[in-house]
């Protein structure tokens, strides 16, 4: 079965350990400091972030194919009528500020769920599928819960959409030149729209975070209670 129409939430590129409560451009990986200046969105995709026009007029040309297939899918799923598959026209919006919202939670799970800690070459193997339930509500954090979770074929996500597979495959290539183990793929998935969020990750060596078998319960702990407070524990001597 393939997946349902994905657009694309590109967290930024840095070590996971900088994601705690941190916006980092996606093109030169400065931290925002929001008292001095706060980070733009691509205006097309409303996902990418960026500290500068500089930094987001050099990234165009990279970003360019995803951003506009990204935003025309968005667009296209509103026209759906609503049903099952889609309970809410702007269920492709909330889908995004969800993952959005819960970044640093959802690629610690995904760490966890391929175990790359102990076995780094799962990266390459397999992704984690999230799928959530919809729940109509005005409270943005209370909109999905956890319906289930599987460890799927990398394939799963990458033999379905060519522009989507070009850019995993481009981030890949970024991470291993400057050391990491590649791309983590997460797909989140809620009736017919699901959210592809890939995750360049560092060696393990460099990544404080522990291996735990309760990562499921987590996962659902935080988004079933609607807490976005998520930060990474380690009792590591590099945590």
């Amino acid at each position: 079965m393939a997946p349902a129409a994905a657009n694309y939430y590109t967290p930024p590129t840095h070590a996971p350990q900088k994601q705690r409560g941190y916006r980092i451009c996606d093109t030169c990986g400065a931290v925002e400091n929001s008292s001095v200046q706060k980070f733009r969105l691509c205006g097309g995709c409303l996902t990418t972030q960026y500290c500068s026009p500089n930094c987001q007029k050099s990234d165009w040309p990279s970003h360019k194919a995803i951003c506009q297939h990204t935003a025309a899918q968005i667009s296209d799923a509103k026209q759906h009528p609503i049903g099952p598959s889609y309970p809410d026209e702007n269920l492709a919006k909330y889908l995004r500020k969800f993952t959005s919202t819960h970044a640093s939670l959802l690629g610690w799970a995904g760490f966890q769920a391929l175990q790359l800690k102990r076995i780094p070459a799962n990266i390459r193997q397999n992704a984690l599928l999230i799928e959530l339930s919809y729940h109509p509500c005005k409270e943005s954090l209370f909109r999905f819960s956890i319906a289930n979770t599987q460890i799927v074929p990398r394939s799963y996500v990458t033999s379905h959409d060519p522009l989507v597979a070009a850019d995993i495959e481009r981030r890949e290539d970024r991470c291993r030149k400057s050391g990491g183990i590649g791309t983590l793929i997460i797909l989140v998935q809620c009736g017919g729209i699901s959210q592809v969020m890939p995750v360049e990750v560092d060696p393990p060596s460099k990544i404080a975070w522990d291996s735990r078998e309760d990562w499921k319960e987590v996962l659902r702990h935080f988004v079933d209670s609607g807490r976005s407070d998520f930060k990474p524990i380690s009792t590591t001597a590099r945590g």
